[in-house]
């Protein structure tokens, strides 16, 4: 079984450089079989009548395609945690899972630097991915073709997530951006987000949480995209959170919350957001998971 976490990228300042693992999940149960086919367990994965089409068998022949090897057939049986473009990686999930299942395939032994680079090379950014792969907060950088990262010791806080009926696509989230910024604010957006992750490495996440609420680089750009952006911050905020962000590029918000009390939180938020799903959810610091190994089976 392959295991992968959704993931909140773009934390406040941390724009297209800090995520997140969310401890919901893609799970991928794999087995050899006579020809390749994909079955889902639920409405959150959209149904492909055609194998040769569906996004993760397309990720995993692409790397096996770049490893010179062919993918024996096995059926896939899905299930998904994580909602389509709602701003919970579930894109980023299934790369990682695909890359994975060429790696299992074709008996790779890809490293975590190989499997990031392949993720990153898919995806463009390595903000998500690199959570999916690697579990917990991670801060990567994307200069050139090379991607950096690191990740943060674990965080001692929960989350708290709100989660909307309606979609919200990256490419619209993007188009409210600026295309430039002063130096000036540029560098004030910046040290808000060093703030922000010194404060997260020291355990102040009452600092971490003004910081990821002060950000310059989009979220005030964004806002207006998301309904109920203003007061989900405030309530949450009167009700002990740190920090309330926009997951992603939206329209899912994410709040970071004081350990022990994110069920509590979710629960009153839950009263006044009546159309949302509010959820109480843990960091994921595992990342990617093989429960069992595909050709051993």
């Amino acid at each position: 079984m392959i295991s992968v976490p959704a993931s909140s990228a773009n934390i406040g300042p941390g724009f297209d450089s800090a995520g997140v693992a969310v401890g919901r999940y893609l799970t991928l149960q794999v087995t050899k079989a006579e020809e390749w086919s994909f079955d889902h367990t639920n409405s959150l994965i959209p149904s492909v009548k055609n194998y040769e089409d569906h996004y993760i068998y397309k990720v995993a022949k692409q790397v096996a395609d770049w490893n010179d090897c062919s993918l024996s057939p096995c059926h896939v049986l899905m299930d998904s945690e994580i909602p389509l473009a709602r701003g919970l990686g579930s894109s980023a999930s299934a790369i990682v899972a695909g890359i994975e299942l060429a790696n299992q395939l074709c008996k790779l032994d890809l490293t975590e630097r190989q499997k990031l680079d392949y993720a990153v090379k898919i995806e463009g950014h390595p903000d998500n991915v690199a959570a999916c792969l690697l579990g917990g907060f991670v801060v990567t950088v994307k200069m050139g073709e090379e991607a950096s990262y690191k990740k943060l010791p674990a965080i001692d806080t929960d989350l708290v997530v709100y989660i909307p009926s309606f979609e919200l696509k990256t490419e619209d989230a993007r188009k409210v951006l600026p295309d430039n910024f002063q130096m000036k604010d540029a560098a004030t957006a910046s040290g808000v987000s060093n703030l922000m992750i010194s404060a997260l490495l020291t355990g102040d996440y009452e600092l971490a949480g003004k910081m990821m609420e002060s950000d310059l680089f989009h979220e005030s750009y964004r806002a207006k995209l998301i309904p109920n952006y203003f007061e989900i911050r405030s309530h949450a905020r009167k009700l002990g959170a740190f920090g309330t962000v926009i997951s992603g590029a939206g329209p899912t918000m994410i709040s970071f919350v004081p350990n022990g009390k994110g069920k509590l939180i979710a629960e009153e938020m839950q009263a006044k957001l009546p159309d949302y799903e509010v959820a109480a959810l843990e960091l994921d610091e595992a990342g990617l998971q093989v429960k069992v190994n595909i050709n051993n089976q």
